[in-house]
């Protein structure tokens, strides 16, 4: 792995065989742009193919996770074709990335987290939020299907009367809610968050890479399953963004009001 390749995200490898990945788009909320997209897809598959890396950290600069897609991202899906047709490959492909990645993944989510940046982290195999994180799926508020994870996995963590009352209705999850209904694997104050999710991703560090692996791999097959479903959200979403609700909602978004939809 190149690590000077990737400019939207981060890499530094410790020591231990840790890989630190962070998102770097501070002062954007780390909203993930097309080329932020396009690492963070790419990522997951260069980690498993490289033996140093024994282990991953996924976390972000200043005060929030990830915004979502950015608006410039979103423009090129709704106006220009090949964008469309590029960013809907990566993101089915950044799923099945994480999913297929045989390092074991631990995520570290402050504030905000929305969109492409919380695929990657709730698809972490162990997501720990600090407390004041806001989770918020965000696809129906933007006017397109729940696309990116949320078919693979809700259901799965938090039962299909849960998934379904937060992703069509987006109503924000913060840190300790996420853990109660199981969305994630533990709450910390927001201050110790990070010291927390570099101690986990160090201990698997140390352990049995073959033995953590196949674990994670039999585990997933449980995420394969749902991959009918998934594809179909993926193709839904992005027909979404073809049509008018898109536009209002990212309209929207960028006025900051309530979207109004016909």
């Amino acid at each position: 792995m190149r690590l000077a390749d990737y400019q939207y995200l981060s890499l530094d490898l410790e020591p231990s065989g840790v890989l630190v990945v962070t998102l770097g788009n501070p002062d954007r909320l780390n909203a993930v742009s097309e080329q932020g997209h396009a690492e963070l897809t790419r990522i997951w598959a260069e980690v498993d193919a490289d033996s140093a890396v024994r282990a991953v950290l996924l976390r972000a600069e200043g005060r929030a996770f990830s915004a979502g897609g950015d608006y410039e991202m979103i423009d090129q899906i709704v106006k220009n074709h090949e964008s469309h047709r590029r960013i809907l490959k990566e993101a089915r492909d950044l799923v099945r990335n994480i999913i297929e990645c045989s390092k074991p993944i631990v995520s570290a989510i402050n504030g905000p987290a929305v969109g492409a940046g919380l695929a990657a982290a709730l698809l972490a195999d162990i997501p720990i939020a600090g407390q004041s994180a806001r989770i918020l799926d965000g696809h129906t508020t933007l006017g397109v299907s729940a696309g990116d994870h949320s078919v693979v996995i809700w259901p799965l963590l938090i039962g299909m009367a849960k998934a379904k009352y937060h992703l069509l209705t987006n109503q924000p999850i913060d840190g300790e809610e996420a853990e109660r209904l199981g969305l994630v694997a533990m709450v910390v104050a927001d201050d110790v968050l990070d010291e927390t999710a570099r101690s986990v991703a160090a201990q698997l560090a140390a352990g049995s890479a073959e033995a953590i692996r196949w674990t994670k791999h039999t585990l997933n097959h449980w995420l394969r399953a749902a991959y009918p479903a998934f594809d179909a959200s993926i193709a839904y979403e992005f027909l979404g963004f073809l049509g008018p609700d898109a536009a209002e909602g990212l309209n929207a978004a960028r006025e900051k009001r309530p979207p109004r939809f016909s």
